[in-house]
């Protein structure tokens, strides 16, 4: 599968939250501030597993289809991804 910018963009933003908690912490910050923050990092990362499988799933699908194979599989695995990822 190619990653494209969006989700790479997507991680790069849960990075750099990622670093501005440890800059928080180590400047002491109030613990809700850094909460706070690291929320926003898990929902950056959420949402990029969400693109990721939601692309893999529309690539498989239509490959399937094409190929005249059954896609339930293909939808069971994806569904499980994201049950795996909560």
């Amino acid at each position: 599968m190619e990653y494209n910018s969006q989700v790479k963009n997507r991680l790069k933003r849960a990075e750099g939250q990622i670093r501005g908690v440890l800059h928080m912490m180590e400047q002491g910050e109030d613990c809700r501030d850094v909460v706070a923050q690291l929320n926003a990092a898990k929902t950056a990362i959420d949402r990029a597993i969400g693109v990721i499988v939601s692309t893999n799933l529309e690539q498989c699908v239509r490959q399937n289809v094409i190929n005249g194979e059954d896609t339930s599989e293909v939808v069971k695995q994806a569904v499980d991804l994201l049950i795996k990822s909560r």
